[in-house]
């Protein structure tokens, strides 16, 4: 499954109806902004990832955060500490407030969504990439094995899961994808 199959597919319909909701917006205009704004989030995410201890990082928020309640409930993406979960989250993934605005703006641009609504939405998005993430590999024991042997086959399912969303061009191995990541940050 893909992160848009998993964050806008049918099963998340109330998610993407509390995220036009939280914004005053069309749900087809929200589903718009999000794929959009998907495609940076992952990047930010694999690049992360591509150390052991990104990886290991990412295996722990997906372990204890909590996350997919947003998915499972999503009236708490209305709460007060989704925005601030978000904002961790897009910290974290992007290093800086300025990339967050960046991709913001890249995605009303392309959009033709106003770039403030796109703004509001932006943590809100990290938080729904965040459950379906965690959500994916809930029912699987993620370790510090599996950061560690990034999910060969007898590796734990969620790292299997994880090591897949990470190979981009599926050719089973991670370790190009990962130096491709890298290559774009130097």
């Amino acid at each position: 499954m893909s992160l848009l199959d998993a964050v806008l597919g049918k099963q998340n319909a109330a998610m993407v109806a509390q995220l036009a909701q939280s914004v005053g917006i069309d749900q087809n205009d929200v589903q718009n902004i999000v794929r959009q704004l998907l495609p940076a989030l992952s990047r930010g995410i694999k690049a992360n990832a591509t150390s052991s201890e990104g990886l290991q990082g990412l295996l722990s928020a997906l372990q204890t955060g909590n996350h997919q309640r947003y998915i499972d409930h999503p009236e708490a993406l209305q709460e007060e500490t989704a925005k601030a979960d978000g904002n961790a989250i897009l910290s974290h993934i992007f290093g800086s407030k300025e990339v967050s605005r960046n991709v913001a703006a890249h995605a009303a641009q392309e959009t033709g969504a106003d770039t403030g609504i796109v703004k509001k939405l932006l943590p809100l998005v990290a938080d729904a990439v965040m459950g379906a993430l965690s959500k994916q590999t809930s029912d699987k024991t993620l370790s510090a094995g599996s950061a560690q042997s990034y999910g060969q086959a007898e590796a734990n399912p969620a790292g299997n899961w994880i090591t897949s969303f990470l190979d981009a061009d599926k050719d089973g191995d991670i370790t190009d994808d990962l130096l491709n990541l890298a290559k774009k940050f130097f």
